[in-house]
């Protein structure tokens, strides 16, 4: 795999040590698998400012607002934008009908259906693999792989926003709200600028540079950003918040309005009516 797919093997490794606690908040019997050395060597590399806690937030965070958006609004097309090594598609109770489209680079899925080949796909759903570029056109493909535009779709961009500069997150969004139905839902992370500015940052930030994964793109406003991109923002929350706590989150979280604090951010939007969208 190419150097950018390796924390995708790094966040399952955080993943399984979730998974192997007493008080897991989920399961994902398959995260020691996808991760392999590898992802264990990445995370001691990786380890500190938070990431395993965060990782374990994120993961429940995701988990269950999935399952929500697909009972709540009857959404029976989910992609997964540089899906990595997400295994939700074998351990997330969908229901039936559901199709799963997981788009991410050739070399990355392809491993990834090696270390899977004997798990037995679930009954009554559908994963289908998109090997693709995001940086180049994936809507055609994904097409291509049975997707249909005129039908609701739950969107997920998980750690995936703050690998690419700011005029491809900006397209990316505003693609992913002009090639969505009335229905759809859009989930997903982002880190604050100040994250990537922090003296505390650099050692982390430093090892992510050297091999070849560097963080590019923070906002101290995601609502601005996803409501300039076309999505109406139900709600944006940082670790240790209420509904984005669990239990994991070792540190205060400081007020929105303190200056220069380093955060994630995890969010879930709508579609707002064409009329809205065309104002």
């Amino acid at each position: 795999m190419e150097a950018v797919s390796r924390t995708a093997q790094w966040t399952a490794a955080a993943r399984a040590l979730e998974t192997e606690r007493d008080d897991r908040l989920f399961a994902d019997p398959h995260a020691r698998t996808v991760a392999d050395t590898i992802g264990f060597e990445l995370l001691d590399r990786y380890a500190g400012a938070g990431t395993v806690p965060f990782l374990a937030i994120r993961t429940t965070y995701l988990d269950r607002a999935i399952v929500r958006a697909v009972e709540e609004h009857g959404i029976r097309q989910v992609v997964f934008l540089a899906a990595g090594m997400d295994t939700r598609f074998y351990r997330l109770p969908w229901p039936d009908g559901v199709s799963v489209y997981e788009l991410d680079r050739p070399a990355l899925l392809e491993a990834k259906a090696r270390m899977l080949a004997d798990e037995p796909a679930p009954a009554g759903r559908t994963r289908v693999t998109v090997p693709v570029d995001l940086t180049q056109d994936w809507t055609g493909p994904l097409k291509e792989a049975g997707w249909h535009s005129d039908e609701p779709v739950l969107w997920v961009v998980e750690g995936l926003l703050f690998f690419l500069p700011e005029h491809a997150v900006r397209n990316l969004i505003s693609t992913l709200a002009s090639h969505a139905a009335p229905g759809s839902v859009l989930l997903g992370d982002v880190i604050s600028k100040a994250a990537l500015d922090n003296p505390l940052s650099r050692p982390f930030l430093r090892c992510l540079e050297e091999d070849g994964n560097p963080w590019l793109f923070g906002t101290e406003t995601p609502e601005r950003l996803l409501t300039d991109c076309g999505w109406a923002v139900r709600e944006v929350r940082q670790p240790g918040e209420p509904g984005a706590d669990f239990g994991r989150w070792p540190y205060p979280v400081p007020h929105r309005g303190v200056p220069g604090v380093p955060r994630s951010f995890l969010f879930t939007c709508d579609l707002p009516p064409a009329e809205v969208r065309a104002a």
